[in-house]
């Protein structure tokens, strides 16, 4: 009886190890080609806020974009390795495959860097939202029906859902609109696409805080609009807010 006690136990011990022995969280990356697109809102667009104004070319380089959204999964494992503690549970409660919430601009970035990604520029973000080369110019990132492609105050039952669950875009990228709120890695400033640079920019030198894109699951389905901005204090913790990964590529010459 003891014997098998002890076998038990270490069945139990080795599962566990496995669960945990992957050094990083396993992404889906999606390769978005370079190319120039019209930022911000279309001047015909009568819903609009003056952060989104004006319309203007932006030319970018390739880069590659997580598919679906950092899990609760993926940030525990992160938590577990490096010995930090989880953000706050929501009123749900933790699902693993829903995106992690509760965290701080530096949490995503701390997360980000050890995973050697980085998070996404404004203008990457919007780019990749609106289908990139594949764009067919929709009002939320791969429909122009909000519940077809994200989670809002209307359809979530208060509360974040799996990722992957509605419609992909263009691109094949999920939950770009509604679910969880997105950290950007620029700074935040009202008037800032009246001098945004058109190659790659990376934002304004100073802010009032973050850039978050994409709407989430407690706001109005208005707001997963692919051009809508938002801004939130760095140290700010949302409980619709979270992140998705962005890395560099090399391409062949």
């Amino acid at each position: 009886m003891q014997k098998i006690k002890h076998t038990l136990l270490l069945i139990i011990l080795l599962f566990t190890f496995n669960s945990y022995s992957q050094d990083k969280p396993i992404v889906s990356w999606v390769r978005v080609e370079g190319g120039s697109f019209m930022m911000g809102c279309n001047e015909s667009d009568n819903d609009c806020y003056p952060d989104e104004r004006p319309s203007h070319k932006v030319i970018l380089s390739t880069f590659e974009i997580s598919k679906y959204e950092v899990t609760v999964a993926d940030y525990r494992l992160f938590c577990i390795i490096t010995n930090r503690k989880m953000p706050q549970e929501p009123p749900w409660g933790w699902v693993d495959d829903n995106p992690i919430v509760n965290i701080t601009w530096q949490d995503a970035v701390d997360y980000a860097s050890w995973m050697n990604c980085r998070l996404p520029t404004e203008a990457e973000w919007e780019y990749a939202a609106k289908g990139g080369r594949k764009s067919k110019g929709y009002i939320y990132s791969g429909s122009n029906n909000y519940n077809d492609v994200g989670w809002s105050f209307e359809n979530s039952d208060k509360m974040t859902h799996s990722v992957g669950q509605k419609q992909p875009n263009e691109l094949g990228i999920y939950d770009m609109s509604g679910n969880a709120w997105e950290w950007c890695s620029d700074n935040y400033e009202i008037f800032y696409y009246q001098s945004s640079p058109t190659k790659n920019p990376k934002g304004n030198k100073e802010g009032l805080g973050k850039v978050n894109r994409g709407g989430c699951f407690a706001f109005d389905y208005k707001l997963m609009n692919v051009h809508h901005r938002r801004c939130s204090g760095s140290e700010s913790i949302g409980i619709g807010t979270g992140m998705r990964l962005v890395r560099n590529v090399k391409v062949k010459k």
